[in-house]
């Protein structure tokens, strides 16, 4: 396996990109135009403990995050949040390159406002292959953005340069969940078959002795068999559905253990566990919690 790099400070990724150092200790921007970024990365994996957001507009390379590589050749942006590993080997950015990445530590956002809501920003557990598609004039915006980031690192920081940095990332995350939801909408045909897959996917744990030995499915389970990570599939279902994915699986859940009640004398504590429910209270905490009425308050009614 390749050796493992942890990069654990703004400095170190100059470093990784062998450029000069940073301007700011906390948060830098890399365009692709810059010298040696075009080359051979060798055969090493880098943990990068930074929140890395970054606008991919590569003549040919490929890139890995995670579990998924990707073959970047046209605009896209990915985000990764600390302690995912990235894999680079030979990149060629087109030489006219618009890209750039922002890297910024978790320590600069700390005590912000968006230090407090950044796991609302989902798309930094996507994989890979889930990147956001730009139009040019999204990548115009997103741009105008990051060089105004770049335009405060420049010039004399003083007590109102944290801030102003900060809340132009903040921006620049909001727009990029505007465009997520833009994505999710003009790919509805494509989210659809998804949820039929994910509803046959459950079908057939049901039809298999899987619920005895694995439990109830999983959110992380039902994204690895659709290679999705759990965070996209959720956020993808709720656009869709409007239920994120433990819901989805939830409502399937209840739904089959309505059929077995009314249709089987079989106990409620065997029903429990031919769900996947390693305790019948549990099992009847849920179904109560979504219906209003235990599982015997249920069958009596019919």
């Amino acid at each position: 396996m390749a050796e493992l790099i942890r990069v654990e400070s703004i400095a170190q990724a100059h470093e990784m990109f062998q450029i000069g150092k940073p301007k700011h200790p906390l948060v830098t921007v890399i365009y692709h135009n810059t010298p040696h970024m075009n080359r051979d990365y060798g055969d090493f994996r880098y943990a990068i403990d930074l929140y890395q957001i970054a606008l991919k507009d590569l003549h040919k390379g490929q890139f890995g995050y995670g579990r998924s590589s990707y073959d970047f050749e046209e605009g896209v942006m990915v985000f990764t949040g600390p302690g995912q590993v990235l894999t680079a080997g030979k990149v060629d950015y087109k030489p006219e390159s618009k890209g750039w990445v922002l890297f910024f530590h978790p320590d600069l956002i700390r005590k912000s406002h968006l230090g407090t809501h950044i796991h609302e920003y989902n798309f930094f557990s996507y994989e890979v292959n889930e990147a956001l598609h730009l139009s040019d004039e999204e990548k115009n915006s997103l741009t105008a953005l990051v060089k105004q980031i770049d335009k405060e690192l420049n010039q004399n920081l003083d007590k109102h340069s944290q801030k102003l940095i900060i809340s132009n990332i903040e921006l620049l995350l909001d727009y990029c969940t505007r465009y997520y939801d833009r994505q999710f909408l003009t790919r509805t045909n494509l989210n659809k078959d998804i949820v039929i897959q994910l509803d046959r996917l459950l079908r057939s744990y049901y039809q298999s002795d899987q619920p005895l030995e694995k439990g109830v499915p999983t959110v992380a389970f039902c994204g690895e068999q659709l290679h999705l990570s759990p965070k996209y599939l959720s956020d993808l279902l709720k656009k869709e559905t409007g239920n994120n994915a433990q819901q989805h699986i939830q409502k399937f859940l209840i739904n089959k253990a309505k059929t077995q009640l009314l249709g089987t004398g079989d106990p409620i504590s065997q029903i429990a566990y031919s769900l996947g429910f390693e305790y019948p209270q549990h099992f009847s905490k849920l179904f109560k919690n979504k219906t209003g009425m235990s599982p015997a308050e249920y069958r009596s009614l019919n």
